[in-house]
């Protein structure tokens, strides 16, 4: 059965159990100062699907996202990835086990070029040690093997003709479109973005749309942050929103949609100015 299909039974309950979780969230929370920004009691996450975190500013969602990825630390609580402890580990650990970010506001190294920076992705490599630097075969094939993939994905996302440019001279959207492909340099399990059409320019919103659709079909979970309810709408299997902090609805998303609570949040958060909903 489709992991989407899978959904179509699961109740629309805040916390419910998915039948095959690969994220688990349990009893998370961050304050800063005397505000509660996030207070997730729990969680999970559906494999192979894609699954939109939504709700007012302010509700938590990058939040939540910098503490999954060890950006940020966790007053309390526990994660797993695959039933692997991922709470008290640093970024970089994170993303070996299986889990990468994008972020809101793309972190491109702009005076390396558009191929350095996806190289600068793949994990593992020998040649980033020092003594192992100056032995060239221990690592130049692993390199070629690096430097291939690199230039798939530059083919995929449509940037091989940028492949030696500065990442500087990358419009907005293509620096989204470079940070997706470096985090697919991990081989990641699940990927989290933050917010990836904000900022881009429309002609590319399909584009940047149709590589989520098929990570979500190559078996990898997407987990996003939008704020576009009309991309929510047509391309999640499952949504969760956010308030306060906590996990107030989450279902299919016509469920969520439809949401009083959803509504409220949204209503109260945009103060009547027309919101999302």
């Amino acid at each position: 059965m489709p992991a989407d299909a899978a959904l179509a039974s699961v109740e629309p309950t805040p916390g419910v159990a998915k039948p095959d979780p690969i994220l688990v969230v349990d009893d998370v929370s961050r304050s800063f100062g005397g505000l509660r920004a996030v207070d997730v009691t729990h969680l999970e996450v559906q494999r192979g699907t894609i699954t939109s975190v939504i709700g007012p500013n302010g509700a938590g969602k990058t939040t939540l996202f910098n503490l999954l990825t060890g950006f940020d630390d966790a007053d309390s609580g526990r994660w797993t990835l695959d039933g692997t402890a991922l709470h008290r580990r640093r970024p970089h650990n994170i993303a070996r086990a299986g889990m990468v970010r994008t972020f809101q506001l793309t972190k491109a190294l702009s005076k390396m070029t558009v191929i350095d920076n996806l190289m600068l992705g793949a994990t593992d490599q020998v040649g980033e040690g020092m003594i192992s630097a100056l032995l060239p075969f221990r690592w130049g094939s692993q390199e070629t093997e690096v430097r291939e993939r690199a230039d798939r994905l530059l083919e995929r996302f449509r940037l091989a003709h940028m492949r030696d440019e500065y990442a500087g001279t990358l419009s907005g959207g293509q620096r989204k479109l470079l940070e997706m492909a470096r985090a697919l340099m991990v081989e990641p399990k699940v990927i989290l973005l933050d917010e990836p059409m904000a900022g881009v320019n429309p002609a590319l919103v399909q584009s940047l749309l149709g590589h989520v659709t098929d990570l979500r079909d190559e078996g990898v979970t997407v987990i996003f942050i939008e704020h576009d309810m009309d991309v929510v709408m047509g391309i999640s299997d499952w949504v969760v929103c956010l308030a306060q902090g906590a996990v107030i609805s989450e279902g299919l998303p016509q469920a969520v949609g439809s949401d009083p609570k959803v509504i409220d949040a949204y209503l109260g958060g945009h103060h009547g100015d027309g919101g999302d909903l």
